[in-house]
């Protein structure tokens, strides 16, 4: 079996760019390199598309020091036409050389300019395959509030919830305060387009309101506000189907809150205490094949056609989305990799499963 060559892509101008530099770390440790030669490109804070070095250590993810993709001088240049796969690199001293053909891209972005379509956009313009969702199902799943209309359009049960944008809220915070005194306390403040829980507060009452508000609108100009659910935070991957096939979706995962507010950032990523990763987790065989149910349609809902991760509630009326996400947390410690051991297959072979369905992918 030739050996393809994967054109690596993480960091980004988002906030999530450590997550993104930790999953990488993770990915270079476990691809198979029997099959694949790995081109690690990392994209700088300021957007800089740089040629890294191929150390998975490097990246490893703690709270001394988060992983970073630096300025080293070097310069990707992509293909100039999709009558061509080469990517060539300009070193520091200026000289250009060539790193070879690209067989599909697997950016592992997190976040804005990376996970919302901007960057699936630029590889559809020049030809390249890629592992992971398309354009339309990369931005949809982003927008937690566009994600809500068309999950509920598709039959799955929603949270209660208003969208205020900046301007609303500079405008006529009474108006906004009002609507969301409307869902009842506590209510989960969310930036409409960020992940990893980056800008997410619970707010109790009124008065957590605006310091609630000042903190999601520092990451976007869209809020999500949604009424606080009672119930068993359940998760499940997802994957497209082969040859046409349905969706597959991995044994459930859930988050057990022991002492912290809510899954955050450090409990995701820097394995602080309170929170416990159980999965496979129990459920009856009716529940199970709910969540498999409405997983599968919230994926087919946004086009979706590589993988994501489902997050639900399971409450005493059943189960309710709380969104979908197109790339999510990949490192060996997340839950969608742990859902999908469960599930049979092993870190590497996920990895594996996903470039061969960037390979296979019409969008």
């Amino acid at each position: 079996m030739p050996v393809l060559t994967v054109a690596l892509l993480f960091g980004g101008r988002s906030s999530e760019h450590t997550i993104s530099c930790a999953t990488a770390g993770g990915v270079l440790s476990a691809i198979d390199r029997d099959k694949y030669r790995v081109i690690p490109i990392g994209i700088t804070r300021d957007g800089a598309f740089t040629l890294e070095e191929d150390r998975a250590e490097k990246f490893t993810l703690n709270p001394a020091a988060m992983p970073e993709v630096g300025d080293n001088g070097t310069r990707i240049l992509w293909p100039e036409s999709t009558a061509s796969r080469e990517l060539r690199v300009v070193d520091p001293d200026g000289g250009i050389r060539s790193l070879g053909e690209v067989d599909v891209v697997f950016p592992i972005l997190h976040g804005a300019w990376g996970e919302d379509g901007t960057l699936q956009g630029m590889l559809e313009l020049i030809g390249l395959p890629y592992v992971g969702d398309g354009v339309l199902a990369s931005a949809v799943a982003m927008d937690k509030h566009f994600a809500k209309v068309v999950f509920a359009q598709a039959g799955i049960p929603v949270a209660p919830g208003v969208t205020v944008t900046a301007r609303g809220w500079a405008s006529d915070p009474e108006a906004a305060g009002a609507a969301i005194d409307a869902l009842g306390w506590p209510v989960f403040v969310k930036p409409a387009r960020a992940g990893s829980s980056v800008g997410v507060t619970r707010a109790e009452s009124p008065a957590e309101l605006p310091a609630a508000m000042a903190t999601a609108l520092a990451e976007d100009s869209k809020v999500l506000v949604e009424a606080a659910m009672v119930g068993r935070e359940i998760e499940c991957g997802v994957l497209g189907g082969r040859d046409g096939g349905a969706p597959r979706v991995s044994l459930a995962g859930e988050i057990v809150v022991t002492g912290r507010g809510f899954y955050d950032f450090d409990a995701k990523y820097l394995d602080a205490p309170g929170i416990d990763l159980v999965c496979p987790t129990e459920l009856t065989a009716e529940q199970y094949a709910s969540l498999a149910d409405y997983a599968a349609r919230a994926f087919e809902a946004v086009g979706g056609s590589g993988l994501a991760r489902a997050d639900f509630f399971l409450t005493e009326q059943g189960f309710v989305i709380n969104e979908l996400n197109t790339m999510p947390g990949f490192t060996p410690i997340s839950m969608f990799p742990k859902c999908w051991l469960a599930s049979g297959l092993s870190y590497p072979e996920l990895i594996d499963e996903l470039i061969q369905l960037g390979l296979e992918a019409v969008r």
